[in-house]
């Protein structure tokens, strides 16, 4: 989830920058959740052939389309917690 809410509210997005903005993330987590979201559809993995190697993320169309739905969950979430 942070993964795909950084994306969403910053676009394209390059690795070492999502490693500065998800707190606590490990290289190794970080680089297993974009290969697993990558896989999913959910988001787009850009590689540029240069000296160092560059690589850009970005949400897919379809993880576009769920944002949405992720945002009045979270906003649910919020308004049961608020509520207990």
């Amino acid at each position: 989830m942070p993964i795909l809410c950084a994306l969403n509210q910053d676009g394209i997005t390059r690795y070492n920058e999502l490693k500065r903005k998800i707190r606590g993330i490990t290289n190794t987590m970080l680089a297993s959740s974009l290969k697993e979201l990558e896989e999913d559809g959910l988001i787009y993995r850009k590689q540029y052939i240069e000296m160092p190697v560059r690589v850009e993320y970005a949400l897919t169309d379809l993880c576009s389309d769920l944002m949405p739905i992720l945002k009045q969950l979270a906003h649910w979430g919020i308004q049961v917690q608020e509520s207990e």
